[in-house]
């Protein structure tokens, strides 16, 4: 059965910020999306085909890793990532719960998952796992910066535990990387994310994404916060 949609109407405009102005802002982070995932898939094809044809040798199963996530305004969309996991990593997650380090009860995280196959290991300290979603944004499902898009698990906590936060994140488009990812990934309490990702939704800047997308790389090029 396919969960529900949840739609939220947009929050209001901050104080001083014209509806026209926030149109353009958004027009042209729309077409840097684009171009940038375009130019990105043109450029990373040949290490997308070389992490595919590494997949399957290391494991068997599928090449891809689909999983419904929540969007803009709560819809829901299909993300795709580099599979880093045994098949039937989901059904074992309610066994693994009590041994969640994340640092709160929204976000599921082990550092030492049991379920990741040893290729997943280097795909998601190197998040080249994520580049698939690549074909997310050019879908105008994601943006190449943004809150990152929750599992459906985590949505539903956060619902239930900090409504406000829930309805702040999902005014933006769900990102390739955001402020979660360029302060530190799985270094960061999920308290803390949902605190980054408010602010994040309240004032991005095209110039702020700029400075997210660099510090993004230095923290994958270091290797923090990787599970």
């Amino acid at each position: 059965m396919t969960p529900k949609t949840d739609e939220f109407p947009l929050l209001a405009l901050r104080a001083g910020a014209s509806a026209h102005a926030e149109v353009v802002k958004s027009s042209l982070k729309r077409a840097m999306d684009f171009s940038g995932a375009l130019v990105g898939l043109l450029v990373l094809m040949p290490v997308m085909l070389a992490v595919a044809v590494l997949i399957r040798f290391d494991s068997p199963g599928p090449i891809f890793f689909r999983q419904l996530r929540r969007g803009y305004r709560g819809r829901l969309f299909w993300v795709v990532k580099f599979r880093t996991m045994r098949v039937g990593a989901e059904a074992q997650l309610k066994d693994l719960e009590d041994k969640n380090e994340a640092g709160g009860n929204v976000l599921f995280k082990i550092k030492n998952d049991p379920r990741v196959t040893p290729l997943g290991r280097f795909l998601r300290k190197s998040s080249l796992d994520e580049l698939p979603q690549l074909i997310n944004i050019l879908r105008g499902e994601m943006s190449i910066v943004g809150p990152r898009p929750l599992q459906l698990r985590d949505s539903d906590l956060l619902l239930a535990e900090d409504p406000e936060g829930y309805r702040h994140r999902l005014q933006v488009m769900p990102g390739l990387t955001g402020p979660w990812q360029a302060g530190g990934r799985s270094d960061v309490g999920s308290d803390r994310m949902v605190e980054m990702d408010v602010e994040y939704a309240n004032n991005w800047t095209i110039l702020g994404d700029i400075a997210i997308i660099l510090r993004t790389i230095v923290v994958v090029l270091k290797g923090r916060g990787a599970c």
